[in-house]
């Protein structure tokens, strides 16, 4: 999996047209809000969710089966543990 993680500052933009509710608009601009930004912001974030969701999905079974190793056998070692 592609592990980007560039920062917005950094990055290249690319023009694009999103459909917003107007009164979310209008309450945006009020608040001095940057559209353009919280936008970015919140499709980062959905991206990132995204990426987690299906790294979980690839992964599951080794996960499921790592966690049902110690389950039965317990920390591979735990006997050194100080605490």
């Amino acid at each position: 999996m592609n592990n980007h993680s560039a920062t917005p500052q950094t990055t290249l933009r690319k023009a694009t047209n999103v459909s917003l509710a107007e009164a979310l608009i209008i309450e945006a601009k009020s608040l001095r809000i940057n559209i353009s930004q919280a936008a970015e912001a919140g499709v980062s974030r959905a991206v990132a969710e995204k990426r987690a969701e299906l790294w979980l999905a690839a992964n599951r079974a080794a996960l499921d089966s790592s966690n049902a190793y110690i389950e039965q056998n317990g920390l591979p070692l735990a006997g050194y543990r100080a605490f």
